[in-house]
């Protein structure tokens, strides 16, 4: 095996991603301070794509093109939001390793500072995901819904606008570009239960490519790997993606593994959450086991009417 003395780093053109794979590459420097990690930018269908509703596209439009790449070999490692990447991945390719994963929660942006509890009767919450829609929702009826695109910094500025008195993102996502001082409420797991693999990032490389393997392998965390393993075995159970409203968060604690999980009906009637405690042994068989009881529970049935 010869390792490479110049590792290409893939990564999605915009200020999150970079600074995401900034964050892989500084890990990988203080591990093999003799490489050279570079890190290559790549435009993907949900860059290009910014007026297209986010429901009509597919949880995998923000990693087809790097997984392209690291198919042809113009670069060695993808760097993912854990979240961004579909449940199935195309063959010949692997994810590695999870770095530590950043905050989990969803967050409220409010041009006034409001919580959401003290949000106006009526007033204009942006998301498009319909995670976010069908708990928040189930909380707060008298709120409308609206739909947003646009990377961090312009949904934040969206927020104080005409358009939104207030915004739902990923604390992680805002955490990572420093600008957590215009968070104006934290949702709870057990208030909005994160999506699958929020906060964490997925290093993705080519599965026979044994030297890139074992350098990323140096970087990964065992905590974070064991819950988003999870999380995505009940994903992939689920049959869900980014149109559909489903969700799983893992918590790992010494040997135990506990996994909070919803799925709502398309139209958000109704709402089914469930939470279950299992040995860490087996992530992938704990994640696959809470969705067939969430699916035995009437979960089916919502995802059929679809």
């Amino acid at each position: 095996m010869v390792t490479p003395s110049k590792v290409l780093i893939g990564s999605r053109t915009s200020s999150l991603s970079i600074v995401q794979a900034e964050e892989v590459q500084n890990l990988l420097v203080k591990q093999f301070p003799e490489l050279d990690f570079r890190i290559v930018t790549l435009s993907t269908l949900g860059d290009r794509n910014k007026t297209a509703p986010l429901l009509s596209m597919e949880r995998g439009m923000f990693v087809k093109e790097i997984e392209e790449a690291l198919i042809s070999r113009k670069i060695d490692i993808a760097v993912h939001s854990a979240k961004d990447v579909p449940a199935n991945i195309p063959p010949g390719l692997e994810i590695i390793a999870f770095t530590p994963r950043w905050d989990h929660r969803d967050v409220l942006v409010s041009k006034t500072r409001s919580t959401f509890k003290d949000l106006p009767k009526g007033a204009r919450l942006g998301t498009s995901s319909p995670r976010r829609i069908a708990q928040l929702k189930a909380i707060r009826s008298d709120l409308e819904f609206v739909p947003i695109r646009g990377n961090i910094e312009t949904r934040i500025q969206k927020s104080s606008g005409t358009d939104y008195d207030a915004v739902v993102l990923a604390a992680a996502g805002i955490a990572r570009l420093d600008r957590t001082n215009e968070i104006s409420d934290y949702f709870s797991p057990e208030i909005c239960v994160p999506d699958v693999g929020q906060g964490a990032l997925a290093l993705e490389t080519r599965e026979n490519d044994v030297a890139i393997k074992n350098i990323l392998q140096k970087i990964n965390s065992n905590k974070t790997s064991i819950e988003v393993k999870a999380e995505r075995s009940f994903l992939t159970e689920m049959g869900g993606g980014c149109t559909v409203p489903v969700a799983a968060f893992a918590l790992l604690d010494n040997e135990y593994l506990t996994i909070r999980s919803m799925v709502s009906s398309a139209d958000n009637r109704d709402i089914l959450h469930l939470t279950r405690t299992y040995l860490a042994d087996d992530p992938e068989l704990a994640g696959k086991s809470l969705a067939r009881e969430l699916l035995d529970l009437g979960g089916e049935e919502m995802i059929k009417i679809r």
